[in-house]
């Protein structure tokens, strides 16, 4: 079952971690009651703004848990403690983010982690732990002309290119639940992709210049 951004607000205030959004502002809601997703309450960006959040969910030890469909791999580590990046983990998380296609791996922007990982983090408050599925990663300009041919989505001076993007879901969590909370961060750009499927759309993140999409 996919989540709603009504349910996923609903589940935070049952599982008593709304006190966030009291301590931040108060929600706005969309007036709407046909359930669906555009009806749904909007979040206000405050209450998910980088400088909104308190000072100990930044300092704090950073953990990615991630899995990669592609390949079936999963990868849970610790990789950015007391104001430095652990650089084994930081190697092992450039090689999940890696080009499954291409085989190659290159390095990946800390600051896309960061948002990786805040996004994870902040849903984990809701009660949200599944891992963080890597759809696409690093690109090689081969495997990227490739997806172009293809008809995939994908700009031809994608930020995937230089380590600087990644397409990515959470099981159940709904895509646009997921690319609004990334949005709020202002770490670069976001692209919602809708799609009618069991596993639902995915979002594209990115260091670049601040701006959205739909494809």
């Amino acid at each position: 079952m996919i989540i709603t951004r009504r349910q996923l607000l609903k589940k935070g205030l049952l599982l008593g971690t709304a006190g966030l959004a009291a301590q931040h502002g108060m929600l706005r809601a969309a007036h709407a009651s046909d359930g669906s997703k555009s009806a749904a309450p909007t979040p206000p960006p405050e209450l998910f703004d980088s400088q909104a959040l308190d000072i100990e969910f930044w300092v704090k030890p950073r953990t990615l848990d991630l899995i990669r469909p592609a390949t079936g791999e999963r990868s849970k580590l610790l990789y950015w403690k007391d104001g430095e990046v652990l650089e084994p983990a930081y190697q092992q998380l450039c090689h999940m983010l890696r080009d499954v296609n291409g085989k190659q791996t290159a390095p990946m922007d800390p600051k896309l982690l960061e948002t990786l990982w805040a996004t994870q983090a902040y849903v984990a408050r809701f009660g949200m732990t599944r891992p963080l599925e890597i759809l696409s990663g690093y690109r090689t300009q081969a495997s990227n002309q490739r997806l172009i041919e293809e008809g995939v989505p994908a700009a031809r001076k994608s930020l995937h290119m230089e380590g600087k993007a990644a397409d990515i879901r959470i099981p159940h969590l709904h895509e646009e639940v997921l690319g609004e909370l990334i949005q709020s961060f202002r770490q670069g750009g976001v692209g919602f992709y809708y799609r009618q499927s069991a596993q639902g759309g995915w979002i594209h993140t990115d260091t670049g210049l601040q701006r959205s999409w739909k494809g």
